[in-house]
């Protein structure tokens, strides 16, 4: 990466993630900005940080980050970066002593309850049999049971919530457990986006390329707080969290964090360990919630394979928003700030305080560039 000699840069880039990346390529590929890239960590790519262990597997450091979508702007803009390698990610659940699929679906029914249904209609009366009329679908209890009744949703869904949130889902807003469907058919493909690719790869190779321009410097290791007040800059792109960069004086925003056990087992066939990408566990009588077999996702064949245990965690790194009324309220308060603050873009699940998937930050990203050379060229 280049190193300007002088300490003066059109735009800082807070964060070396999908949004501050393709904020810093577009200023600089597009708008012909000199843009100074910061990160506290030890690399870029943030989130979606990939490296080669010891057995030569490719790793994800902060948990398993699949690649789906059905934007072909976004999809377009990250090929200039990337080769694909097709995956679909299948996903199991641990229940009642056995592996089901899950989205729960017509296998799924039939094999937990012992039944033989034949076709979407009849796995439909099923579920509508079950369900509970719910007036306002306001929680993810309200959405679960209002489709499929109490029993799937305390098998699949009630002490899975629990763990990864730490509340139960009648404290959760419905969103929580909308985001995964339910199906009548037997497909089992997690997600359902016409484009599901992995970067041939990884991640990081995609973002060195991506930040590989002779208008970008790079410097991780390096806290924005530390640093503000020593660089010279115009124009400010933070990606971090909103609350940290007023200081958190409304108070801190809440987040739920994860904690990763890797483990490398021999497979002297180059075979895997799991039947599918990763192997969901909604009971409480373990502390984790899934388990994640990488080379699943990266279809290399090696004598080792490694795998990510996933602990859900109060303290760390943050993950999750909490999505709860007094959060949204607090959010708000902060976006009133925000919003003074002409010379700051804030962009990104943790500078918006939302749960996005890499495609919707992609999308996101490019939008406010967009947004913000019409603003630039409104006011010059």
């Amino acid at each position: 990466m280049r190193r300007f000699q002088r300490n003066d840069f059109d735009v800082l880039v807070v964060g070396a993630g999908f949004a501050g990346a393709i904020l810093a390529e577009r200023l600089a590929a597009d708008a012909g900005q000199r843009v100074l890239v910061i990160d506290r960590r030890d690399h870029v790519g943030g989130n979606a940080y990939d490296y080669l262990d010891e057995h030569g597997v490719l790793v994800h450091r902060y948990g398993p980050h699949i690649f789906h979508t059905n934007a072909e702007k976004v999809v377009d803009y990250l090929s200039r970066f990337t080769e694909w390698r097709p995956y679909e990610h299948r996903v199991l659940a641990r229940v009642d002593g056995r592996l089901v699929p899950i989205p729960i679906n017509r296998t799924t029914v039939n094999a937990l309850y012992g039944l033989n249904l034949q076709t979407d209609e009849e796995v439909a009366a099923f579920y509508e049999e079950r369900a509970e009329p719910v007036e306002y679908v306001r929680t993810s209890e309200d959405a679960v049971v209002s489709k499929v009744g109490r029993d799937l949703y305390e098998k699949f869904f009630r002490d899975y919530t629990r763990k990864q949130w730490k509340r139960d889902p009648s404290e959760l807003h419905a969103l929580v457990a909308s985001r995964i469907p339910t199906r009548t058919n037997t497909k089992d493909r997690y997600f359902t986006d016409e484009f599901q690719n992995m970067p041939a790869e990884g991640y990081t190779a995609m973002f060195e390329r991506m930040l590989d321009h002779p208008n970008i410097e790079v410097r991780v290791s390096t806290d924005f707080f530390a640093v503000r007040d020593s660089l010279r800059y115009g124009h400010l792109v933070f990606t971090g969290p909103i609350d940290s960069y007023f200081d958190q004086c409304f108070g801190a925003l809440p987040y739920r964090s994860l904690e990763f056990e890797l483990r490398s087992e021999p497979t002297p066939d180059g075979g895997l360990v799991q039947p599918v990408g990763t192997v969901n566990e909604p009971g409480l009588d373990v502390e984790y919630t899934r388990t994640t077999e990488f080379r699943h996702l990266t279809g290399q064949r090696l004598p080792y394979s490694t795998l990510a245990v996933e602990y859900p965690r109060d303290e760390g790194d943050p993950y999750y928003p909490v999505p709860t009324e007094e959060a949204r309220a607090l959010l708000k308060r902060y976006e009133a700030l925000a919003a003074d603050e002409p010379d700051v873009t804030f962009v990104g699940r943790l500078a918006r305080y939302q749960y996005l998937n890499m495609d919707q930050v992609t999308g996101q990203a490019l939008a406010t560039y967009e947004k913000l050379m019409s603003r630039w060229a409104l006011a010059a």
